[in-house]
């Protein structure tokens, strides 16, 4: 079937669309397309509002995420990223210029600090006089001028300030008179020289006996221990017999029990006046008389003047085991009977000390 096409009626001039109809489109003419709106078109940055091209996931102005990316609605990690890649730059920048000041030629090399230390004047500082060496003089010689002052350096003066003074390498030695100074000692009456109080020999408390060769009665006799007690006030006595007075033969024997050098005894009486020499002897018993040859003679004869009497031995590098005071004559004033008083009936040995030979 064929379809005929006709042409559109005229329409009257009032019946034409006006122009300015807005949205009216020409009559017989085909509709024109609608313009997509700005929303529609083009994105914009949710934070600032500035346009986005099509693609762009990051803002140009303030650096947020375009809607759909990786960052949108979130803290920006690549904003992270880029501090921190900053701060690890600064930081390695920061080494090097470190370890370039420390490796430079010098870095290490302490400043010399030059202190200026006040100097004194040379007239302030005393003179320190050199002493001259002295030597022993020669006829002939030519004498040894002596050393001239020279200033004193200050040690805080700078270098060059003043010259130290000379040492001398030899001591001055001192002139000496001729004569050898001793120290002093202490001589006794029996010419026994000592530098200090010797100490005798300790004896045992039975070691004194009466020597009575002669056998006079027992009652004659005093304690002969009382010679060796360290008392003073007590002693061994002894009577006089005025029939043969002022002679007499006995005497106080001390025993040392063994052989020992003696070199000085000690003899204390109350009767000065007598006569006494010492005698020593070895052997187990003492002799049978004071003429037996088993006695020597340590001393000779001597009067007793003093009430305390030092006896110098001889033989003192001998050894003897027993040891005798030997009285021989009583004082002078036992012969006969003075009108104006009575003779001394008997004699007395207040101590007696033995001291060894050192």
């Amino acid at each position: 079937m064929n379809t005929l096409l006709a042409d559109p009626p005229v329409l009257a001039d009032s019946e034409q669309p006006s122009p300015e109809a807005p949205g009216a489109a020409p009559q017989g003419s085909a509709p024109e397309p609608l313009q997509p709106t700005p929303a529609a078109s083009q994105r914009v940055c949710a934070n600032c509002g500035s346009p986005l091209d099509a693609g762009q996931d990051w803002c140009l102005q303030c650096g947020s995420g375009a809607p759909g990316s990786l960052d949108a609605g979130g803290p920006s990690w690549r904003s992270a990223a880029t501090v921190i890649a900053a701060t690890a730059i600064l930081a390695i920048g920061a080494a090097a210029a470190a370890y370039a000041a420390l490796s430079r030629e010098g870095a290490h090399k302490p400043r010399s600090v030059t202190l200026k230390v006040a100097q004194v004047p040379a007239a302030a500082i005393p003179s320190v006089t050199t002493p001259a060496t002295s030597t022993p003089g020669t006829p002939g010689a030519t004498p040894t001028p002596k050393a001239s002052k020279a200033p004193a350096t200050n040690p805080l003066l700078a270098p060059g300030a003043g010259k130290p003074p000379k040492i001398p390498l030899t001591a001055s030695t001192p002139k000496s008179s001729g004569t050898t100074t001793t120290p002093s000692s202490n001589t006794n009456e029996s010419g026994l020289t000592s530098t200090e109080p010797p100490t005798p020999i300790l004896l045992d408390t039975n070691a004194a006996s009466t020597y009575n060769p002669y056998g006079y009665p027992a009652s004659e006799f005093g304690d002969p221990s009382l010679t060796i007690d360290g008392e003073t006030s007590t002693g061994w006595t002894a009577q006089v017999n005025p029939a043969v007075a002022p002679k007499m033969a006995e005497g106080v024997a001390i025993d040392l029990k063994t052989a020992q050098k003696v070199s000085a005894l000690t003899l204390i009486s109350s009767t000065p006046g007598m006569t006494v020499q010492v005698y020593g002897a070895n052997g187990h018993t003492l002799p049978g008389s004071i003429t037996d040859p088993a006695w020597v003679a340590l001393s000779r004869a001597r009067d007793v003047k003093k009430r305390k009497t030092h006896i110098k031995l001889r033989a003192s590098n001998k050894a003897f085991r027993f040891v005798t005071l030997w009285i021989s004559k009583a004082p002078a004033a036992s012969i006969g009977t003075p009108p104006d008083r009575a003779p001394p009936t008997h004699v007395a040995v207040e101590e007696l000390e033995l001291f060894p030979t050192t």
